[in-house]
C-alpha cells in the first residue's frame, strides 16, 4: 500500500486548500482512510476519516463544518476540503489507513492507530 499527500501551501486565514491522498496497492479490507495533522510542538491527531464500506464521514471537533473529505473512486484518492482556514490549522497533513473510524458519544470520532501512512504535506495559514 502506498498513500501520497499533496496540494499543501500557504494560504491567509479564512481561505481554503484542497489536499489529495493518491492511493495505490488498496483494497477494501484496509477499511478506512483518514486525514490527520501535527503542528510544531503538538502530538498528532486525527481530523477526519471516510468508510471505505459505506462512505460514512467523520470529522474532529476542531474541523467540523470547515473542512469535507471525499473519495475519487476514479481517481484512488480521498481529498480533504479546507475553508475558511485558521492559524490554528497550521501542521503537517498525512493520509493513513489500514485503521478503524468509529462515532464517539460526544459527536466527534475515535480511531484505531493505522498501519500505514503517506508522507505529510505542510499547511501554513498565515497573514
Amino acid at each position: 500500500v502506498q498513500l501520497q499527500a499533496s496540494g499543501g501551501g500557504l494560504v491567509q486565514p479564512g481561505g481554503s486548500l484542497r489536499l489529495s491522498c493518491a492511493t495505490s496497492g488498496f483494497t477494501s479490507e484496509y477499511n478506512d482512510i483518514g486525514w490527520f495533522r501535527q503542528a510544531p510542538g503538538k502530538e498528532r491527531e486525527g481530523v477526519s476519516c471516510i468508510k471505505i464500506s459505506d462512505g460514512t464521514t467523520y470529522y474532529s471537533d476542531s474541523v467540523k463544518g470547515r473542512f469535507t473529505i471525499s473519495r475519487e473512486n476514479a481517481k484512488n484518492t480521498v481529498d480533504l476540503q479546507m475553508n475558511s482556514l485558521k492559524p490554528e490549522d497550521t501542521a503537517v497533513y498525512y493520509c493513513a489507513t489500514d485503521l478503524h473510524c468509529l462515532p464517539s458519544p460526544g459527536g466527534s470520532y475515535y480511531y484505531t492507530t493505522p498501519r500505514y501512512w503517506g508522507q505529510g504535506t505542510l499547511v501554513t495559514v498565515s497573514s
